[in-house]
């Protein structure tokens, strides 16, 4: 009877042994228990192998423009099936999605200041009325921002009084814009020098990227604000 208890005592001892091999043994062997057991409670975002995700800021620009800068992105159309896009500021201002595009040039004015909207149409340059569109870029106040993008035919009915408009508001190439170009423009009432954010690709046979049109064109950048407006 007097052995009984250191009797009890090895059984323990044996028996927290052999629980403590198993366990070593299914976890992965001697050592590996308490780390892979530490995996299970691991978040995949704590895992040192996690990528992590590219940041986006305004219009999905990779960067954030600086303080007292607008963010903006725009993508031409593409041929005739796809209409362009226009974004300000995390605000989508023009796209199929929203329903004010169409064919020829799809225009939205912005306040340069606050960054707010003041309209935004599109102007058939293959069919319709080169006065209408006139009558919307003449009036435009000191400081206003003209966004521009090209959807099918941009320049079928402009005339020589449309291309001196936008050229004031800064843009290089509208005097060599042709029928099916592609283009994309961001200018300002009362601007001094050409605008920095042009782009524009010729329609040719030989280079276009669809049957009949060049690539849609794609711009972002980040635009100072205007410190008057009137």
């Amino acid at each position: 009877m007097r052995l009984a208890g250191p009797l009890r005592i090895v059984a323990l001892v044996i028996t927290v042994g052999l629980t403590w091999l198993v366990a070593s043994i299914l976890l992965g062997g001697p050592g590996g228990g308490f780390p892979r057991i530490q995996q299970l409670f691991t978040s995949p975002e704590n895992s040192v192998t996690a990528e992590p995700r590219a940041r986006k800021y305004k219009c999905g620009l990779p960067q954030p423009c600086p303080e007292e800068h607008l963010a903006f992105r725009m993508v031409s159309g593409a041929a005739n099936v796809i209409g362009p896009k226009i974004c300000l500021e995390d605000r989508m201002l023009m796209s199929s999605v929203k329903d004010n595009v169409g064919r020829g040039l799809n225009i939205a004015l912005v306040n340069g200041v606050s960054g707010e909207l003041i309209e935004a149409r599109a102007f058939d340059m293959w069919a319709g009325d080169v006065n209408d569109l006139l009558k919307f870029i003449r009036p435009l106040h000191e400081g206003t921002l003209v966004f521009v993008a090209s959807y099918d035919d941009p320049a079928t009915k402009m005339n020589e009084e449309t291309r001196k408009l936008f050229s004031d508001l800064g843009s290089k190439n509208v005097k060599d814009l042709a029928f099916r170009d592609s283009w994309v423009f961001v200018g300002a009432k009362g601007v001094q020098n050409k605008s920095p954010f042009e782009q524009h690709v010729k329609n040719s046979k030989h280079t276009n990227k669809y049957e009949g049109w060049p690539e849609a064109l794609e711009m972002e950048g980040c635009i100072p604000r205007r410190t008057t407006a009137s």
